[in-house]
């Protein structure tokens, strides 16, 4: 049971890594909560079952996060950039009501009802570990989280974007003031998370039922881990993902009366331990 429980944990874990990192570089850059995160999400899930029905998963995996990495860049231009330096109650009644329209969206062209899409064929078994059946494509999620984590890590410490992307979410006017366009570097960014949440949703289609509602089902647990791990802090997302993750596999095991409320509680201890959360600066 032990063993199950842990596995599941990593998978969920990896969901949220592949999820949050999106949100977090969105916060980061942008500094706005984007509350409409978890309906990318979805809309992600939808787009990834109609591409693979017509074609396969594999493509559905490379054509989801292109087209959301484009509507990313026009989000960014069109809304983020204008709610940069809004009120934060104006943000979350922008980012609110685009959830409420791309929720609306998604159920006028897919409808209410859950559907569901079955896992690639070459990953559609299971391996024996040490007695336990596990999936071998939830283990191929593990592995995109980790990807997901480790490609990122790499990206924005070794290139020179990366670096711009550092300097600019630290301190914008200076790093324009060296010559960097902050508003197309802010679009890659919103494009870049924006494509993230997309591969989420995608990855999560062969494993979670798609409804209209899975974007709120995501959406708290993200924004747990986003503050956990401290605001705009990649790596503080990667560790608070995996940390929730487990909470949430073995909680729902021995502490199923109260298993809803460990990622607040989680989120509680975290933030009176360090206001700032676990890799934050910024409270």
């Amino acid at each position: 049971m032990s063993l199950i429980n842990l596995f599941n944990g990593l998978v969920y874990g990896s969901l949220l890594i592949v999820m949050c990192s999106g949100l977090a570089l969105i916060y980061g850059l942008r500094r706005v909560v984007n509350f409409a995160h978890g309906a990318l999400y979805m809309l992600g899930a939808y787009l990834g079952y109609s591409v693979a029905l017509h074609s396969n998963f594999w493509v559905a995996l490379v054509a989801v996060p292109a087209i959301m990495a484009l509507l990313g860049a026009l989000l960014d231009r069109y809304g983020f950039r204008l709610l940069q330096n809004r009120e934060p109650l104006t943000v979350v009644l922008v980012t609110f009501g685009l959830l409420l329209v791309i929720e609306d969206f998604v159920q006028t062209v897919w409808g209410k009802a859950n559907l569901s899409l079955a896992a690639p064929a070459m990953l559609d078994f299971s391996i024996d570990l040490l007695g336990t059946s596990l999936p071998v494509y939830r283990i191929g999620v593990v592995v995109a989280g980790l990807a997901v984590a480790a490609g990122l890590t790499l990206w924005l410490r070794l290139s020179s974007v990366g670096l711009a992307v550092r300097a600019a979410s630290t301190d914008p006017t200076t790093t324009a003031m060296q010559g960097v366009n902050t508003d197309t570097l802010s679009a890659l960014v919103v494009g870049v998370g924006t494509a993230l949440a997309g591969l989420a949703g995608v990855v999560a289609a062969p494993f979670l039922s798609l409804s209209p509602s899975m974007s709120s089902d995501v959406l708290i647990d993200s924004f747990v881990v986003v503050v956990v791990g401290g605001l705009g802090s990649l790596g503080g997302a990667f560790v608070a993902a995996m940390a929730l993750g487990l909470v949430q596999a073995f909680g729902a095991v021995y502490l199923p009366d109260t298993s809803v409320l460990l990622p607040f509680l989680l989120m509680l201890a975290i933030l009176v331990w360090k206001p700032a959360g676990l890799a934050g600066s910024r409270t």
